[in-house]
């Protein structure tokens, strides 16, 4: 696989909403009910040239299935605190069997899909970031315009200091999220540009089928 920074760099908008990439999609080894092996069949019967399957607090679904794919990014998200704000933390391209990167792993079953659990993780960012990129990975935000923050921009100045890589930005905001949402997917890009984070997108899929991302659009013009 190319060098990871490069090649989600690569991806555009339009491979987001064209179902050619999906960075953000959870099996039954966290709280999706979709099974890992058919979620990644499926990817090459939809034609899909990446998926990240990056199930919460571990990478089981790679260490126990054994599954390689070229268009398959091994993936994990992270349940951690940024100050006041909880915040998700994905990580790609990691390699699981690396030393800096296991103690982050989720100990139990309950870490995994225990949302009151989740809530308290004990994860210290700028150690986790560190261990990403140690394990050879790189460090996104996840679905920041869902997040408790006062605001986007200082909360992206804050994790860039830390060696934030990137922001999901091209991303549905559906189920719970539709509902709690406190900032705009415009403001996600903006902040994304003026802090020089790579920008991803992925479905937050927890159901059994891979689905389009079908993002909301304006009326009157592009996606900005």
């Amino acid at each position: 696989m190319a060098d990871i920074r490069e090649l989600i760099s690569s991806f555009t908008e339009e491979d987001y909403e064209k179902s050619l990439v999906n960075l953000h999609i959870h099996t039954n080894h966290s709280d999706g009910i979709g099974d890992f092996e058919d979620i990644v069949n499926q990817a090459q019967e939809k034609g899909y040239r990446y998926i990240a399957i990056s199930d919460h607090n571990t990478m089981n679904g790679y260490i126990e299935t054994g599954i390689t794919r070229d268009y398959l990014i091994p993936a994990c998200e992270f349940d951690v605190w940024c100050g006041y704000v909880f915040c998700h933390l994905l990580a790609y391209g990691i390699d699981y069997n690396h030393p800096a990167i296991k103690p982050f792993f989720a100990k139990h079953k309950y870490e995994t899909v225990r949302n009151i659990i989740r809530l308290l993780p004990t994860r210290n960012l700028k150690k986790l970031i560190d261990a990403i990129h140690e394990a050879g990975g790189i460090a996104v935000v996840a679905h920041p315009a869902c997040y408790w923050a006062l605001s986007l921009d200082r909360l992206f100045a804050k994790m860039k200091k830390l060696g934030l890589d990137g922001a999901e930005c091209y991303y549905p905001y559906g189920r719970l999220r539709g509902i709690i949402k406190f900032h705009k997917r415009e403001h996600v890009i903006k902040y994304a540009d003026k802090h020089g984070l790579i920008k991803t997108g992925g479905t937050d899929l927890h159901k059994t089928k891979l689905e389009p991302i079908k993002l909301k659009k304006k009326a009157t013009s592009h996606n900005k």
